[in-house]
Parts: structure tokens; sequence; C-alpha cells
């Protein structure tokens, strides 16, 4: 331990010195799992209450997010016990979720769509969604779980539909001289490899699960919003080329999603907020956010073992790192999917 100590001393003096290096410094603080609770907009009169505002932000997935040097987040840990905060807090009379996100995987999207619905039933609080940037697929799923969801005129919104991604090396593969060989227990275990071709019995597996899937979101949007489109009676009506309708997996402005009846009106995130207040008849509370800078944990969907808390520095975004996703079912828009 002292020996790498002495190796890394002389080494930070370096860097911080100069010699053609950007410099880097390192301050300790403290980890905490506990979430802050910070005041973004005062209340008025005596016990005003709060309206809690809660992020429903990047890619929704189960797992530790972030790059190089940067605190990590698994946004289902942070959603799940922001809501359990909202939940306990007596003060807090409804929720506003701040969504700006493309979606993420099938299950996470679904899970915090059956969490809001699982906290307006049991508290009586209202949840209004408020679209930013982007509230497409996975994101949209979780905004149906909101009594009322609100966008600007220029979010994008909808991408209602489901994707399973893969990519296929064995032309390369070939080319190099190399074989991939699998020792496999049943004929569909190596389905969606990346060493071999999606044969057609394995694709019509991976299309059954994806309509089930799609099968599922149509449901949810059907059951929590007024759209003007009527459901097709067979979901693949929805994968002909001449379709672009609201399930064709396609995104609308704020302004058009509101005219199919996606999103109840349009609005700032001030306005989804004085919305809030309005549905808990509490006009005077103030706006609060759960913020945890450091730290990870605080839920049962948090790892136990908490990593030291890391040094603030620039992001480093590694090329192409994001145009691959993890082998897995997504409610998830891309520019150019």
């Amino acid at each position: 331990m002292r020996t790498t100590a002495k190796l890394l001393i002389p080494f930070l003096l370096l860097v911080g010195a100069g010699c053609g290096t950007p410099s880097l410094l390192i301050t300790p603080i403290e980890n905490t799992n506990t979430l802050e609770e910070q005041t973004v907009e005062p209340g008025k009169g005596f016990s005003p209450g709060k309206v809690a505002i809660i992020e429903v932000e990047g890619l929704l997935v189960n797992a530790r997010s972030g790059g190089i040097l940067q605190p990590t987040e698994n946004k289902l840990s942070l959603f799940t016990q922001q809501l359990d905060r909202a939940r306990n807090d007596s003060g807090v009379k409804a929720v506003v979720l701040r969504v700006n996100s493309p979606g993420g995987t099938v299950t996470t999207s679904d899970a915090m769509y059956e969490m809001i619905r699982e906290f307006r039933r049991t508290t009586h609080k209202p949840v209004v969604s408020s679209i930013q940037e982007v509230g497409a697929s996975g994101a949209y799923y979780v905004s149906c779980g909101a009594d009322r969801i609100m966008a600007q005129p220029t979010s994008v919104v909808g991408s209602v539909g489901v994707i399973f991604e893969t990519i296929e090396f064995s032309g390369t593969l070939a080319k190099l001289g190399i074989v991939s060989n699998d020792v496999k227990s049943g004929s569909l275990k190596d389905m969606g490899s990346p060493f071999k071709p999606l044969e057609p019995d394995e694709r019509a597996v991976m299309q059954s699960m994806v309509d089930e899937y799609f099968a599922r979101f149509v449901g949810v949007v059907r059951s929590n919003r007024p759209v003007a489109e009527p459901p097709a009676a067979d979901l693949t009506e929805y994968r002909k080329a001449a379709y672009a309708g609201i399930y064709s997996g396609r995104v609308f402005s704020g302004a058009v999603a509101k005219e199919l009846g996606l999103i109840d009106q349009t609005g700032l995130l001030k306005d989804a907020i004085n919305l809030a207040r309005s549905l808990a008849g509490s006009p005077g509370a103030e706006a609060v956010l759960y913020i945890r800078p450091y730290g990870y944990g605080g839920s049962i969907y948090a790892e136990s073992n908490i990593p030291a808390p890391r040094a603030q520095s620039t992001q480093i975004e590694l090329p192409g790192a994001s145009s691959v996703l993890p082998g897995g079912f997504y409610y998830l828009w891309r520019a150019g999917l």
C-alpha cells in the first residue's frame, strides 16, 4: 500500500505541474446514499405543501451508467428511492415527472410505469408527466402511468413500438478464416448470436416476443390515453410500409401529439408544476428536487457494494460506444432506427 502511494504521489505532482497534459484535481468528498431535498421554487402561504420533481432521464435500464471517472447511478434504483421519498412524505401533495429520455429496456420501462400506477393508487397524490426534449418509446410508456401528460410543442413524443437489435459478424469472420463453434443444449440457445445468421425459425421466435411486448405497449396506450386512432384487429397491420400512424414506431412533435391524444396539453415545466398544484388542491406548494450527487444505493435495485466517490471530470465519450446496445428487447427511439 505504501509503495503504491510513493509511486502515485510523484505521478500526481507531474500531472498537476503540466508537462503538456491536462491537470486533474481530486477532492475528497463524503459518500452518501441518502437523498437531499432541494427547494427549486418557493411556496406561498402557511404550510404550503410540496410538489416533488422526479427525473425520468437518459437511457432507462436497470444497470449502472456513467463515464470514466464519473459518479454512476442505476436509473431504476434512483427512481424507486425518489418515488418512495415522495410517498412517505405527507408534505408532498403531487409529483411531476421531468421526462427527457428516448426510452430503454422493456422491463425497466414497464417497472417504472407500474410503480407510478401503484403510487397513485395507494397515495392518491396526482402525477403529471412533463416531457422536455424527448419523451419517446419507453419514456412515453412510463408517462402513460401519470394522470396527465404535458409536452412542449417542439418536444419529440411517441415512438410506440419495440425493437430487438442484433448484429452479425459471420461474413467478416469467414474472410479472416475464423470459425465460431457452439456447444449448446437446445436448438435455439444461440439465436441472435452475432457469429451466425439469424435463421427463419429464430426470427419467428424473436418476432413473436416483439409482438407480445408491442401488444402490451399498445394496451398501455389504449387504456390510459384518449388516442384518436382506433386499434387494428391485427397488430401485423402496423408493420406495413404504407402505415405511418401512432403505432408505427414514429415520433411526433408535441403539438401533433396533442392533436392525436398522446398528450393532454402543451406547456413548459413550470406549467406542469402549476397543473400538479391545481390537481392536488395546493396552489401555493413549493417545488422540490431529490438530489444524490455522489454515492449509490438506497433501494432494492441498488447493488450492495458502494463504490468510493470519484472526482468530477470532463466526460469522455468513446466514439460509437452507444451505437450498439446490449442484447435485449427495448422500448427505445434513436435517430436512424
